[in-house]
């Protein structure tokens, strides 16, 4: 009970990293891998859908001066549009929480629809002018490509390109009808049951990232053969457990620079290097420079 309250007052105010994909469409992202609140804020008007959904943790979305609240929790997607007024996004996601947000307008939403909008409920003639709320969950081939895009780790220069693509993957899975296409598209992800085994493994490996487990030792923690380990985790994933902690390692280190309160010494060994050559190599294997440059330069 202690413990709630305190995350409670802990808040801090938190960026999306925002790619524009074309006019009338951009994709929010956010990992919040803090142990405080974060509120985050991005003005939207009436003209743009908006769809959210939340890969790890929980948030909520607050309306109306904090009168109203719509939550979003782990594995579930909202949709929310309102032609009649904006809806400015004011979200307050708890510690550890993963989201991503597409805002596309209407125009542009009901031109991928244009030869036929009874497809989709709220583009009928009848509907278009009504505010549209939904809920949903977010199904095995959906949480492939939102991984993609929030774990995105190529080149900077392709980022939009490689967004456009997989948000329009991500819009088809969206409105995608037929279960036997989830089947085909990804049949080991079909059983609900390893894909809860793969999320305990990567939330092992993030505990644990300083020193972590061998893929064996993991295997047996979750209940998984070494070889549906290995496939899924990059299904689900879109890389290796070990690539996966690397990038993530990298970008807690990142973050403990930018902060400031920790030399590089001290954030090498929050992150599992024990000598700080190591630390500087890997550093540089990522980001292309060293941390001491790249603190010089963030400063």
């Amino acid at each position: 009970m202690n413990i709630e309250k305190k995350t409670q007052k802990s808040i801090a105010k938190g960026t999306f990293d925002e790619t524009f994909i074309e006019e009338g469409f951009f994709v929010l992202t956010r990992k919040n891998d803090k142990d405080a609140i974060e509120t985050l804020e991005r003005e939207i008007d009436s003209s743009y859908i908006q769809f959210h959904f939340c890969t790890k943790g929980s948030g909520a979305f607050v309306f109306n001066q904090g009168n109203y609240n719509l939550a979003i929790n782990e594995d579930t997607s909202l949709l929310l549009y309102n032609p009649q007024r904006d809806l400015p996004i004011h979200l307050e996601l708890q510690p550890h929480s993963w989201l991503i947000s597409l805002a596309i307008s209407i125009k542009k939403f009901h031109g991928l629809f244009s030869r036929d909008a009874n497809y989709v409920t709220f583009l009928t003639d009848e509907n278009k002018n009504k505010k549209y709320y939904t809920d949903g969950k977010i199904n095995p081939s959906m949480a492939v490509v939102l991984n993609q895009l929030i774990s995105f780790n190529l080149n900077n220069s392709i980022k939009s390109l490689y967004f456009k693509g997989k948000v329009y993957e991500l819009l088809s899975l969206y409105f995608n009808r037929s279960e036997e296409a989830d089947i085909e598209q990804c049949p080991f992800l079909v059983d609900e049951v390893n894909v809860a085994k793969l999320k305990k493994a990567k939330d092992i490996i993030i505990a644990n990232m300083a020193e972590p487990p061998t893929l064996q030792e993991l295997s047996e923690a979750i209940g998984l053969s070494l070889k549906k380990l290995k496939e899924g985790f990059k299904q689900i994933y879109g890389d290796t457990v070990y690539s996966f902690l690397f990038d993530y390692k990298m970008e807690v280190a990142r973050k403990l620079l930018e902060s400031g309160d920790h030399n590089v010494n001290e954030v090498g060994l929050k992150v599992g290097y024990s000598t700080s050559s190591h630390f500087i190599a890997a550093f540089k294997k990522k980001f292309g420079t060293t941390p001491k440059k790249y603190i010089m330069g963030s400063s």
